[in-house]
């Protein structure tokens, strides 16, 4: 993908907002370019591409930290000896928090961080040019956060191929929840979105925050449905309404979920439309939020979970 001369000066703004330091030795043509292929990764090869979604979009991009990987993987020693001092320390922590106290320990742990560091570096070479894991970087979300999703899908892929038919268990014999979600994963040959459990998590403080503003009446109604798993007219019955007083007022709830949802995402967290979309698009694959926990409150102890499309329905 190349830029049309009409996004020069938003090109230029990012570059200013990038602050280069000149020892990275990184030129601006190189910048765009790089700017160009986190584009490119985003949007694919669909033509032709609106302007202001390229707009919206590089709005978004931590251009620092992808300017930073551009000049690593271009192999500055200035550029890489920032990185190392930067990031490294972080790599060591969150390896050992992924580890954890089983399969080695703190051993394990550095040789997981550091394994990820000569990739990043590239010792494979490839037709004669070095291959490094800087290039799968596109500036979507903050170095530290695609780092650190990068060392959970490697100990995860060591630990399929080191046991695949035993459960993943802490030393605790309990399966541990981090590793377990990302197991279930489908194996595939690329690097996961690193957006994805950062956007799960905030979406999931929004969703709890709205439940817990519901009327109580409101937060009892949609227990009994979605956790208890009652019919509409079970749940009509114990609450004293028609049945189909209890389906319009579950489904005016789950409106104002929705609103109270996005307008928390678009106002607190500044979410752009993409963003919000790309959200919901997350929940919808993959939806860890336990609906029972959030409503135990209100009397109801059933174990199910929601479904995100019951809490993403449009009017």
């Amino acid at each position: 993908m190349r830029f049309p001369p009409s996004l020069a000066a938003l090109v230029e703004t990012c570059w200013r907002k990038a602050d280069v330091p000149a020892e990275w030795n990184l030129a601006r043509d190189e910048f765009q370019a790089a700017l160009e292929r986190s584009a490119a990764y985003r949007f694919g090869a669909a033509q032709p591409l609106q302007e202001n979604l390229i707009r919206a979009y590089l709005e978004t991009l931590n251009v620092r930290e992808l300017a930073l990987a551009r000049a690593c993987s271009a192999g500055n020693n200035a550029a890489w000896d920032f990185f190392m001092a930067q990031f490294r320390p972080e790599l060591y922590r969150a390896a050992r928090a992924i580890v954890g106290n089983a399969g080695g320990g703190e051993s394990a742990a550095r040789d997981l961080a550091d394994s990820l560091c000569a990739d990043l570096y590239g010792l494979r070479e490839r037709e004669g040019q070095r291959q490094s894991l800087f290039d799968c970087f596109h500036g979507r979300s903050k170095l530290g956060t695609w780092l650190r999703a990068i060392l959970a899908r490697r100990h995860v892929d060591e630990i399929r191929r080191a046991r695949r038919t035993e459960p993943l268990e802490d030393d605790t014999g309990e399966p541990r929840a981090e590793i377990a979600a990302l197991a279930s994963a489908s194996p595939a040959n690329v690097l996961p979105d690193p957006e994805q459990a950062s956007y799960m998590a905030i979406l999931q403080v929004a969703l709890a925050a709205a439940l817990n503003a519901l009327d109580p009446r409101d937060r009892l109604r949609l227990a009994y449905h979605y956790a208890d798993d009652r019919t509409l007219a079970e749940i009509g019955r114990l609450l004293g309404e028609h049945e189909a007083t209890v389906s319009r007022k579950l489904e005016r709830t789950r409106r104002d979920i929705r609103r109270s949802v996005e307008s928390a995402l678009r106002h607190d967290k500044k979410f752009s439309d993409e963003q919000l979309r790309l959200c919901f698009q997350y929940a919808a694959g993959q939806w860890p939020f336990d609906l029972t926990a959030s409503l135990r409150h209100s009397g109801i102890q059933a174990g199910s979970q929601a479904e995100p499309s019951a809490l993403s329905t449009r009017d």
